[in-house]
Order: structure tokens, then sequence, then C-alpha cells
């Protein structure tokens, strides 16, 4: 890693330590677990699907009280919890061997990862002054993808032997990378807790906030590009162009190392909302342009050409994802009360479970069932939920601007109650 992925010294490095401990075992475990559930569980693709779909959907739902948890209690303690409740779930996949063991444990395993997610922005949120979290997370950013790609490779040295011991080899690891994780998390600063709830406030205040509520919805629309290069490119260089197959791994190490190398230097200028929605409004022209030129690797033409379009493409697709990334992060924090960042954030990264869930129904529907219009409509998509970023800031920006301002006299790094 070079210093542009690193952060300065101090938690946002004890941080991106946590983040890399996970990271490598889950890029291990992204590319082996289907065929460990098929092959040494005995289920078949349709129970997986199924299985994963009702797990991302209740995590989706469970990290907002998971996150309010998290303001309660404390996010560095909650956060070690939840690290342990996923090594735990991941544990038991080694164990399973039917359905319904498979069910209970992947609901568990998306539980925990959700409710993990949020409570590590807020254990963020109290540690790194404001100004200072997007560019962190970007740092963040930059190391998972390494520890993904990373963990990937080892995954394909499973993948080569095809043998029970290597894929229960990748289960443990990604389990003992969570514990790791925990134990990094419980060597930082505790960050106080936050007060009870005033009087008459609801218990999920997050859900009454519509501002919010749209600003979310409009991310998790942009967060629809999520399952584009893990499932309907690949599916569309093989079934709708002349481009050779081996592209689809090479367009996957294009994405992983654009990200982990410029992701940095792409979220620097997002320092406010107004440079955050100018960064979400680019990403969403930016990402049009990509999927019309995905589009055209489909017409008639030598495979060279189709394969330079789709270069082009992901290309274009990775600097939209940096700057969509890094001006949401900005967005989802700068709006969200300070005494209540757990809840807010884990209801603000519903939209990837959701992505996740949702993302490839609609994604082979339109692309591999309409073709070039269905990428063109795509494009208008998240060009319209782009620009309608902007005025939903605006509208929630001044209430949550002055609640961010008065949230500010807790410092980071407070130390309260054990986290």
């Amino acid at each position: 890693m070079t210093i542009r992925i690193l952060p300065p010294p101090g938690p946002p490095r004890r941080l991106v330590a946590a983040q890399l401990s996970n990271s490598v075992g889950d890029g291990a475990y992204y590319v082996c677990s289907a065929l460990y559930f098929t092959r040494v569980v005995g289920l078949s693709p349709a129970q997986i699907g199924l299985g994963l779909t009702v797990a991302w959907a209740v995590g989706s739902v469970a990290g907002v009280p998971l996150g309010a948890l998290a303001d309660r209690r404390g996010p560095r303690g909650t956060s070690a919890a939840l690290a342990v409740a996923t090594a735990a779930s991941v544990f038991a996949f080694l164990l399973i061997r039917s359905f319904w063991a498979f069910l209970i444990a992947v609901v568990v395993y998306a539980t925990a990862q959700c409710g993990l997610a949020a409570s590590r922005q807020a254990l963020l949120a109290g540690l790194v002054p404001p100004e200072q979290r997007t560019g962190v997370l970007a740092h963040l950013q930059s190391v998972l993808n390494g520890g993904l790609a990373l963990g990937a490779a080892l995954g394909g040295l499973a993948l080569g032997a095809d043998t029970e011991r290597a894929y229960l080899a990748v289960f443990v690891l990604d389990g003992a990378g969570f514990l790791v994780c925990a134990a990094v998390l419980l060597r930082l600063p505790a960050v106080a807790p936050v007060t009870g709830r005033a009087a008459g406030e609801p218990r999920l205040a997050v859900l009454r906030d519509r501002p919010y509520v749209l600003v979310t919805l409009l991310n998790a629309v942009l967060l629809l590009r999520m399952p584009l290069l893990s499932l309907a490119i690949p599916l569309w260089i093989v079934e709708r162009t002349h481009a050779p197959g081996w592209l689809v791994s090479a367009l996957f190490v294009l994405n992983t190392a654009a990200v982990m190398l410029f992701q940095v230097r792409v979220a620097r200028p997002v320092t406010d909302l107004d440079s955050a929605r100018r960064a979400v409004r680019v990403s969403g022209l930016v990402m049009a342009v990509s999927c019309a030129v995905f589009a055209l690797s489909a017409l008639p033409g030598p495979a060279w050409a189709a394969a330079a379009l789709l270069v082009v493409g992901a290309v274009l697709q990775a600097d939209g994802e940096m700057r969509q990334s890094a001006g949401s992060w900005q967005i989802g924090f700068s709006l969200a009360p300070a005494d209540r960042m757990g809840q807010y954030q884990g209801f603000f990264a519903a939209g990837v479970p959701v992505a996740r869930t949702v993302g490839p129904l609609v994604l082979t529907w339109l692309l591999l069932g309409w073709g070039i219009p269905g990428w063109l409509l795509l494009g208008a998509i998240l060009l319209a939920a782009s620009y309608g970023m902007g005025p939903a800031v605006r509208r929630a920006g001044p209430v949550r601007q002055e609640a961010g301002q008065a949230g500010q006299a807790r410092p980071a790094g407070a130390v309260g109650q054990p986290g």
C-alpha cells in the first residue's frame, strides 16, 4: 500500500486496519461461497438465492435499530460485538448441512454485517472531525478494495484445489478476520453514548425524517450500479457482445485497482454539502455516458472494437462510482444529527443490501431483456436520481447543518462510558 491509501496515524489508521482485517476474508468468501454451499452443503442455486434475498432483506431493516443501539450503548463496543457475531455466523457455515440451518446462519450474517456497517460509521463520526470524515472513508474504501482483491486471489487458490478442505479454510479465514477486526476496534478510544431520548421523541426518529428518507431513497437508486460489475456486465459480455470472455475478469481487476488507487484523490475536493451535491451530479452524468458506451458494445463489429468500448465504459463506471461514493458519504454524515448518528447511518446504508437484493433482478430484466434501450433507460434513471439529489439535499440541509453544528460540541474521540 502507498501513503495515499493509508490515512494519518491514530484512530483513522486503526479503522483502516479493522477494515483490512475482515476484507481479505470477505474477498475469499465472495469467490468461494456459492460453490461451497452447492458442492459441500448440498444446496440448490434456488435455495441459495432465496436465502440470500431473505437475509439481506432482514439485514436492511435491522440496520436502523442496531445503529440506534450503537448510539445508546456506544459505537465501539457495539461494533466489536457485531464483528464477533459476524464471525460466529461464518463459523456456523462450517457445520450446516441443511437449508433451514443455512437460512438462520445467513440471516444472522447479513443482520450483523448491516449493524456493523452502521455502528462503525457512528464510531468514525465520533473519532474523526466532520471535515475529515469523507477523506477517511475514501481511505477505508481504497483499503477495502485492496483487501478484497487479495482475498479473491486466495479464494482463487481454493477454487483451483476444489476440495472441501480448501473451502473450509476460506471460511475459517473469513471468520478469523472478523475476530481480528473486533480486537482492533476495541483498541480505539471509546466514544461516549448519547443521553436518553427527549420526552415525546420517537425511538427511531430517522423513519419520520422525510427529507432524509428522500435522500436515502435517491441514494439507493444510485446504488443500482453495484450489481453491474459482478452480474450484469459479465452476462452482457457473454450473451450480447463479441468480446472475449476473459474480459470479465479484466474489467473486475480494472475497477478494483482504480478504486484502490484513486478513491482518495477523487474524494479530496468533497468537504461540504455543496461539493457533495456537485460530485453526485457529475457522477450521474458520467454513469449515463458509461451506460451509453456499454450499450454500443453490442453493435455489430469486430471483437476488438467491442472490447475497447467495454474498457472505456468500465473506466467511466469506476470514475462515476468513486464520485458518487464520495458525495454520498458526505451527504449521509452531514444530514445526520450528531446524537443519532448510528440509526441514521443504519438507515442510509440500507441502500446497499437493497441494491444487492433488488439490483440483480432489475438489471438482468432491464439490460438482458431490453438490450441497448435498457442501457439507455438505466443511464437516464441514474442521471435523474443524481440531479434529484441536489434539491433533496437543499431541502434537508439547513435544519441538519444547524443540528450538526450543535452536535460538534461532542469532540471527536470523546471518552465516555465504555463503547
